[in-house]
């Protein structure tokens, strides 16, 4: 099934969009090794495939295999068929070790394991600190070779949020792989798994060109939503408090016409004769 959907997806991405590649050669022709990537759109796991001769496997939420109805299994197929494997996220801890597992049988099987160290897309086009929890444990759990790769300007044509992609050339830059054997046995140390994240997303970042940001891309659009959200808020209290000073505003003006009519009212009465105006 992969063979047929690489087919009806890679091929007419090739085609439509042409995608350059350098460092193919980095990937090996048989046995197990880890992709690391960067992760600007939700492309990406369709690109890198695309260009590669043997199947990867990426980790896709449960929620795209389990929808109901003709579209909900129409898509699951389809992510079957690309090589992605389902991991329930409800629960953070859980669904990180779901992933560690997942990739474990993926290298066991000597196949390509294809994961995003940052965990999440970038949401400004930046790299973003790399979660030690997946892929230093894989790596370690199964001695894998990691190789780094760069996915460039696929953010352009699919940005978060856009379903129809614009057509124009993304990079792919596929680095060395890297060798942490010498870290064998000790992928419950959370100072070699933090050393082991970091050294990859170094690499990633000379691959990419990008600009490094020291925090986790997760907190980073925590803070944008955040943001977004007190902006919004702030508008609102804006606009109404325009409101308030405009319906003030009215009612004084109102006010100051009822009491000049009055006053007039008064004027007339006072000389008897009925008020003219000039």
């Amino acid at each position: 099934m992969y063979g047929a959907m690489k087919v009806a997806v890679g091929g007419p991405l090739k085609v439509a969009f042409r995608p350059w590649v350098e460092g193919l050669e980095n990937v090996p022709a048989e046995g197990a090794a880890i992709l690391a990537s960067n992760h600007l759109s939700f492309s990406d796991s369709f690109f890198l495939p695309a260009v590669l001769d043997r199947k990867v496997t990426f980790i896709a939420k449960a929620e795209y295999f389990t929808t109901p109805g003709v579209k909900g299994r129409l898509t699951a197929a389809f992510f079957k068929g690309v090589g992605q494997l389902p991991v329930d996220r409800s629960g953070a801890r859980g669904a990180g070790e779901a992933a560690i597992r997942s990739g474990i049988e993926v290298l066991e099987r000597g196949e390509l394991f294809g994961i995003y160290p940052e965990g999440t897309r970038s949401p400004d086009g930046r790299l973003y600190r790399g979660k030690p929890g997946g892929l230093a444990r894989v790596a370690l759990a199964t001695g894998a070779p990691v190789i780094p790769v760069a996915m460039i300007d696929t953010e352009k044509i699919q940005p978060p949020g856009k379903v129809v992609p614009k057509l124009m050339r993304p990079g792919i830059r596929i680095g060395k792989p890297l060798d942490f054997s010498r870290y064998q046995g000790m992928e419950h140390d959370r100072f070699v798994l933090r050393a082991v994240t970091d050294e990859v997303m170094y690499e990633i970042m000379k691959l990419s060109g990008q600009e490094y940001v020291d925090m986790y891309a997760t907190a980073m659009k925590r803070q944008l939503a955040e943001a977004a959200k007190a902006e919004k808020e702030a508008d609102k209290a804006a606009r109404a408090a325009l409101a308030r000073a405009e319906k003030e505003q009215a009612e004084k003006e109102k006010a100051e016409k009822e009491r000049a009519g009055q006053a007039g009212a008064d004027e007339d009465g006072q000389t008897g004769e009925p008020r003219t105006e000039p």
